[in-house]
């Protein structure tokens, strides 16, 4: 009992490690205690060189025979990169405000801060008129834009705008309409 379950293990082990050597053993009928004890199994000695190096410098060279690809150094920017690298910051940014103000709201009566709206509207109303044109601009664009940059998103999942042309009209009037939105809303 035990010899079989040796014979079998080793034959295992054999079929795992070299699966022809296994096929190459049965078909020249060696028998499991050869193969247990590891007399049929091929060996082949491996190359080395007396010159050795360092392997960071092989690395560092081999990366420099590697392709580049022509991403942004042949490319021509165009207002989809931009609109899209500015619908992710714009988005980042309203919501990383509106996370930090109710954060500091949720935590002004344990701090005694006073973000409440009449103390908010009373610190606004005595700044100048040009810092408060400046603040709500800053605000007011932003939103504006991943609004309006929303819809298009949402008419492209209808399937309409999605060519080259319409894709960059659409950009360049979401641009435009945010800029005369926030222009409106900072002086209103």
């Amino acid at each position: 009992m035990i010899s079989q379950k040796v014979a079998q293990q080793s034959l295992r082990r054999l079929a795992v490690q070299q699966p022809y050597a296994m096929r190459w053993s049965l078909m020249n009928s060696a028998s499991p205690a050869a193969v247990a004890i590891g007399r049929n199994i091929q060996t082949r000695h491996t190359a080395s060189t007396t010159k050795t190096s360092d392997p960071t410098k092989i690395l560092a060279q081999q990366r420099l025979n590697r392709p580049v690809a022509p991403h942004i150094s042949i490319y021509q920017p165009q207002i989809t990169w931009y609109g899209s690298a500015f619908n992710r910051i714009s988005g980042v940014a309203v919501s990383g405000v509106l996370y930090l103000y109710a954060t500091a709201y949720l935590a002004a009566p344990l701090l005694g801060w006073h973000l409440e709206s009449a103390s908010l509207v009373a610190a606004f109303a005595t700044l100048p008129l040009a810092a408060k044109a400046v603040i709500k601009g800053t605000v007011a664009f932003p939103f504006v834009y991943h609004c309006l940059n929303g819809l298009r998103h949402l008419t492209w999942d209808l399937g309409r705008g999605i060519t080259n042309q319409q894709v960059m009209r659409t950009g360049w009037t979401v641009v435009g309409l945010s800029v005369v939105s926030a222009l409106y809303l900072a002086f209103y």
